[in-house]
């Protein structure tokens, strides 16, 4: 049967940390486990890209480049190793010129990614045109992510019209990468089921359980025939993370699923896991309130094949009646309850605990209600951006703005007038005319072309700074110009 193809996919030791503890597991600490996560078996394992550089260097003072050659010499190459890249803003937050994101992806190839997960923050297949070029000229695998949210014009047959234009571009294979936890269960049914009768490329649905259905999302993908999902094991998983594997393993062998996983293994590594949450406790919201070993005979049989029942139905009667049911399964086994709240405010599970860390740190915790009801405003005015780095931290911090303002827009970052000008790339849908003459100036008339169009070359200049002293550490100042030269600088003994 299709579905006994499925493959699970670990994300545990890049997206799973990013999303419980503000990326802040060092490399020394992954080495405690990866060469035990490589042997149970997970065909890709995602370990880099993302969060990753901009932490390591800001906060862990460690090189990305070394973290990820050591990751690849201990795997014995890089073939199964899967970075996530922002398109054109390569791993930072805003368009880089064409030839930086050619030199940077040609070296993270070098260094060993194998599949480069690329995505953009607005869904424009223009922004992601030179990554995947770069990734396939280089030897690498390059597989293109629909950035999922809601909206009215994000409608199934937008997500199938750009997973063609990613087909057409070239890429390997495609994604669904539900980043805030919005695919609704009935909704995946029809998204996913559209997209296996439509391509034959792999497809691979991401999800995050912060709104305490992308358990149930992934188990629809199982019986669809998606050919992979993403994992996380506990104590990274869950909550604001992905569907655990702890829970998934049980699903599939209920299917007839050869999943080809050692569950000794993962147990181990868990176990391991959580010594290392233990060690990273000050990074973790309400560490200690949730989260304990779970073991595979301990889920629910008896839900288990419940929801199975529902599910085969294919029907979205019988899709949200087991909605409640996996949601309860999950709790039981000690994950954080959802949050039902994200549907509306659409805010991301790191993002939202930042905020809430921000607001708490400048003591106005009580405005956080209203910003998480001004942030659908906001990102409406903006012509329905995707929330998603880096998209996600500016129509917060401008909503933000506008509560604590006497009027909207009264103060306007420099980041948002760029979404406005379509500086970031073409918006799903036409911004607010109203808001863009308040806060623009009238010559100042929103790009046309694909964006780095507009950016010069950077990669022939000269730069004589006694802190770049490889092509790795110029790459690294070029992508990060604020963050690494503090780095390079302590790194080379210049402070």
């Amino acid at each position: 049967m299709e579905q006994q193809q499925v493959r699970f996919i670990d994300v545990t030791l890049r997206d799973g940390h990013q999303s419980v503890a503000a990326t802040r597991m060092t490399t020394p600490q992954i080495m405690r486990v990866l060469e035990r996560v490589n042997a149970a078996g997970f065909p890709i394992l995602e370990l880099w890209g993302g969060a990753v550089l901009d932490s390591c260097i800001r906060f862990l003072n460690e090189d990305p480049w070394e973290r990820l050659e050591v990751m690849r010499d201990t795997l014995g190459g890089g073939s199964k190793i899967r970075a996530l890249l922002r398109g054109q803003n390569l791993f930072g937050y805003q368009p880089v010129a064409d030839d930086l994101v050619i030199a940077f992806v040609r070296q993270s190839v070098e260094s060993g990614v194998g599949m480069m997960r690329i995505f953009d923050a607005l869904n424009d297949w223009r922004n992601l045109q030179t990554s995947i070029l770069a990734t396939k000229a280089f030897g690498g695998v390059a597989e293109g992510a629909l950035s999922y949210t809601t909206s009215p014009v994000h409608t199934t047959d937008y997500f199938l019209e750009y997973a063609l234009q990613l087909e057409r571009a070239g890429v390997d294979a495609l994604a669904i990468k539900d980043m805030a936890g919005l695919l609704y269960p009935t909704d995946a049914l029809d998204l996913m089921r559209r997209m296996r009768q439509q391509t034959r490329l792999p497809i691979t649905l991401h999800t995050h359980t912060t709104t305490g259905v992308g358990t149930l999302n992934a188990v629809i993908a199982m019986h669809l025939g998606l050919d992979y999902v993403d994992t996380a094991i506990t104590p990274f998983a869950g909550g604001t993370s992905h569907p655990p594997i702890e829970i998934m393993i049980p699903f599939a062998e209920a299917m007839g699923i050869d999943h080809g996983l050692d569950k000794r293994l993962i147990l181990e590594v868990q176990q391991d896991l959580f010594e290392i949450a233990e060690e990273l406790k000050a990074s973790i919201p309400g560490y200690g309130k949730y989260y304990r070993p779970v073991r595979f005979e301990e889920v629910d049989q008896h839900k288990v094949e419940a929801i199975l029942e529902l599910v085969a139905k294919l029907d979205p009667v019988a899709i949200e009646q087991a909605i409640p049911l996996m949601r309860e399964l999950e709790l039981e086994l000690g994950y954080p309850p959802y949050d039902d709240k994200i549907f509306e405010a659409q805010v991301p599970g790191g993002m939202l605990s930042n905020l809430h860390n921000q607001l708490k740190a400048m003591g106005q915790i009580e405005k956080m209600e209203r910003i998480l009801e001004e942030i659908p405003i906001v990102r409406k005015d903006a012509g329905y951006v995707p929330l998603v780095t880096p998209t996600s931290q500016i129509v917060g911090a401008q909503a933000a703005f506008n509560v604590m303002s006497d009027e909207r827009y009264q103060l306007v970052s420099d980041e948002y007038k760029m979404i406005l000008r379509g500086e970031f790339g073409r918006t799903p849908a036409p911004v607010n005319e109203a808001v863009l003459a308040k806060v623009l100036d009238h010559d100042s008339a929103p790009l046309k072309y694909r964006v780095a169009s507009y950016l010069m070359p950077i990669m022939e200049d000269e730069y004589d700074l006694p802190f770049i002293r490889s092509h790795k550490d110029l790459l690294l100042y070029l992508a990060f110009r604020q963050a690494a030269p503090t780095f390079l600088k302590h790194r080379y003994g210049l402070e």
